[in-house]
């Protein structure tokens, strides 16, 4: 009677254990099930967003880029550019350095150093104050950009009304010339479609533009002065949080 029982406890200790081996085992299928479509799930979600990206490159631009400030706070290069390869879809980046007299941009020289080290084109804007001093601003700026063999030629980025139109246009004129002269550079002038129609489009004849528009094509995009066009502000992009503005230009950076 006593062996009976001894085998009796054995052969239920057996069972349940079994019992626990297959679970472990169902258990750890499941996982790896769930990894898995985890897995080619993000993989599509990527491959999604590459190419609603691609598709939203309007036609017949040679080149796509973006431009940043600390707005899109601090962007993951590796992840966008080399984990992501984005560097085969974007050619150029403007980033922002300065803003008025005494601004500067807490992610710009982060962004240039690691732009730079990538081998991306990148170029600097200075966001304008029409109501202050033209002529401090860009010393203010160019304290802080210092030209490197990558850059693209510096953008003023003219969004703000003037004390009138004329003394916004004389105060750009002062802030390129210094820039210019200092740099051998000559600026570009951003602006959004409805200030270029209505305040510059009879001026700046030597200066090249990047027009803001993202309800329509510019109806000048045929204009020579005109090399960028920002066609959104929406933008998403993996390794940037917030939203990033979409350009394209006339000029192949490839």
């Amino acid at each position: 009677m006593a062996k009976r029982k001894k085998a009796t406890v054995k052969t239920k200790r057996t069972k349940k254990s079994g019992k626990q081996s297959k679970l472990v085992v169902i258990s750890l299928l499941l996982i790896g099930l769930i990894l898995a479509l985890l897995y080619y799930y993000l993989q599509d979600e990527d491959s999604l967003k590459r190419k609603t990206v691609i598709e939203s490159i309007p036609a017949g631009f040679p080149s796509f880029g973006i431009d940043i400030s600390h707005h899109q706070g601090e962007i993951d290069w590796e992840q966008l550019m080399v984990t992501e390869h984005y560097d085969t879809i974007i050619q150029f980046v403007y980033c922002k350095a300065t803003e008025g007299s005494d601004h500067i941009d807490t992610q710009w020289e982060r962004n240039r150093t690691v732009l730079g080290k990538l081998g991306i084109p990148h170029g600097a804007y200075h966001f304008f104050n029409p109501k202050s001093e033209p002529r401090p601003q860009a010393q203010h700026f160019l304290k802080y950009w210092k030209k490197e063999d990558m850059d693209l030629p510096p953008v003023l980025d003219v969004e703000t009304e003037g004390f009138s139109d004329a003394d916004l246009i004389a105060k750009m004129k002062i802030w390129m010339t210094v820039v210019e002269n200092e740099t051998g550079m000559r600026p570009i002038i951003y602006c959004s479609l409805n200030y270029f129609e209505t305040k510059f489009i009879n001026d700046f004849k030597d200066y090249k533009f990047w027009i803001a528009a993202y309800s329509r094509k510019p109806a000048f995009i045929d204009d020579s002065r005109i090399l960028h066009w920002q066609y959104s502000e929406t933008g998403e992009l993996p390794g940037i949080d917030e939203k990033v503005d979409f350009n394209v230009s006339k000029i192949s950076y490839k």
